[in-house]
């Protein structure tokens, strides 16, 4: 895919209310439209349209990136990111999986930016545990859901109730918010234009359909982690020792050594991974189609 070193890039040298304007006079594709442009790129590499899916969901993307502010970064650097998972979003879109590229892309550009968070972040990088993760993306959801608005420490009630709700200790909890709390800006805030102020969500505004607006409220990590769970059940317990140790294990077994503990050639051991993993992606799809949820599966 084209670098698309003529994009739009928010900088703090231009000021998010400036990049967030340029943005706007992209227009939003028609269903059909999108459709045909996805076609051309899948097809024949189209770069220019490429280029046009792209920056028809920039504000798509910056929207997102604006639920992540408070994290003690740059939002110019978060935006910046977000928009590298909407090009990813745009290489991998399937136009004739029937869901439009804002649905898809959802996935990609969260993910994107939780892994630049992540790795701004050392102290969650270094040795946390995916339930200390889910906490650090989680927190504030989780306290707005339960009206816990307070600055500083949480009261005990409030932390005991966080706790047990994401699967950490209390000690976790307080410490996490102590390093979250303070810095978050609201998306009601004025900004200001020639032609007068505004607030950052009316230069946010997406026009996409309600089911990609559900979409972005779903946490896809945690999401796509409990397919994998579940879908794991079509499998053996062959197949699934065998998938689990050649593909989800940070130091993946050889075929020599499963074909020793099976028995079996190492032809055989590669059918069967193969085979697993055939079987674990669609009924990965079978569990999202009926959960009504679209996750990159593949």
């Amino acid at each position: 895919m084209a670098s698309y070193a003529n994009l739009p890039a928010p900088s703090p040298e231009q000021g998010l209310n400036r990049y967030l304007q340029e943005i706007r006079r992209f227009p939003m594709l028609e269903p059909e439209q999108e459709y045909m442009l996805a076609k051309r790129w899948v097809e024949d590499q189209d770069t220019n349209a490429a280029h046009q899916l792209v920056t028809s969901h920039l504000r798509l993307a910056a929207k997102i990136a604006m639920g992540y502010r408070g994290y003690g970064l740059p939002q110019a650097e978060v935006i910046s990111e977000a928009n590298v998972g909407l090009m990813q979003a745009v290489k991998r879109f399937d136009p004739e999986k029937g869901f439009r590229l804002a649905t898809y892309a959802m996935w990609w550009i969260r993910a994107s930016i939780q892994e630049y968070i992540l790795r701004s972040w050392s102290l969650v990088k270094l040795g946390t545990t995916s339930a200390q993760k889910k906490l650090f993306f989680n927190l504030r959801k989780a306290k707005s859901k339960i009206g816990a608005l307070e600055d500083g420490d949480m009261r005990p009630e409030n932390v005991a109730r966080i706790a047990t709700e994401l699967n950490v200790t209390e000690d976790e909890v307080i410490s996490m918010n102590r390093r979250l709390s303070g810095g978050d800006s609201s998306l009601n805030a004025t900004v200001g234009s020639e032609e007068g102020t505004a607030s950052w969500q009316d230069w946010l505004e997406d026009e996409s359909a309600n089911q990609a607006e559900d979409y972005a409220e779903r946490d896809e990590l945690d999401l796509r982690r409990e397919l994998l769970v579940e879908a794991m059940d079509a499998l053996n317990d062959r197949e699934r020792d065998v998938l689990t140790q050649r593909r989800l294990s940070e130091d993946p077994v050889t075929l020599e050594d499963l074909s020793q503990r099976y028995d079996v050639s190492r032809e055989r051991i590669r059918q069967i991974e193969v085979r697993a993993f055939e079987k674990l992606q669609a009924r990965m799809r079978t569990l999202a189609r009926e959960k009504g949820i679209v996750v990159p599966v593949g």
